[in-house]
């Protein structure tokens, strides 16, 4: 028998789990197409069951306009509910609603709120996003020492636009003291990961640093770029 008929027959009778599996094959697609209306189906059944990734999955296609209208009340109606349940990227999308003022008021604490509950469950984009309103003076008292924390929490995860603004404020010596070996660092690790803008902006600090550094310190600032490179392979 069909593997899609299995999971269809074994997703009716209520196996949360095959739910999520089924929906996946149709939204992801196995063949040449989407079928975005079979996904909005399947991923309402479990989100309707309390499913937190269901109810994220089904606010997206809403935000999108997948499969069905575009509408952005209903998408933060199901990334409020999958956010109360403490999933980080429905938390990440519903502080994004807030601060856009789609699907919502505009309420630049109410975003806050929320990127920082996706922020401190470790979600890097939400990390970022603190970091740049700490950096800003946005919705809270400009803090640059603590828009760093933040950005290296990115960064330790990967996040291009963290390393980035990690590699500038080492630099420029804002919120950390000056460290060109840092900014080399940073900025490095950007360039490597980043593409055209994000790899022009880190590459032109980096080659910036390195015309500043001695040969010593140029040397170890590629050797603790390689390094951190082996222990955080590219996903």
């Amino acid at each position: 028998m069909d593997c899609k008929i299995i999971l269809k027959k074994q997703a009716e009778a209520g196996n949360g789990r095959v739910k999520k599996t089924f929906v996946v094959i149709y939204f992801m697609g196995d063949g040449p197409s989407v079928d975005y209306g079979k996904a909005v189906k399947w991923y309402r059944i479990a989100a309707e069951q309390g499913s937190a990734d269901a109810q994220f999955a089904l606010g997206v296609l809403y935000g999108n306009g997948d499969g069905v209208p575009q509408d952005y009340l209903e998408a933060v109606k199901w990334w409020r509910k999958a956010a109360e349940q403490g999933f980080a990227p429905a938390q990440y999308n519903l502080g994004k609603s807030y601060q856009e003022g789609q699907g919502v008021p505009q309420d630049h604490p109410e975003a806050m709120k929320w990127w920082r509950k996706a922020a401190e469950q470790g979600y890097a984009d939400a990390q970022f996003v603190l970091g740049v309103l700490y950096g800003d003076g946005d919705a809270v008292p400009q803090d640059y020492p603590e828009a760093v924390k933040w950005w290296r929490k990115a960064a330790e995860q990967g996040n291009v636009d963290a390393m980035r603004n990690l590699g500038i404020f080492y630099f420029k010596g804002k919120g950390v003291p000056q460290d060109h070996v840092q900014s080399y660092f940073w900025s490095s690790l950007a360039a490597s990961r980043g593409s055209g803008g994000k790899y022009n902006n880190a590459s032109n600090t980096r080659d910036r640093v390195a015309k500043l550094l001695p040969p010593e310190k140029l040397v170890e600032a590629q050797r603790m770029t390689r390094e951190w490179e082996i222990s955080h392979p590219r996903k």
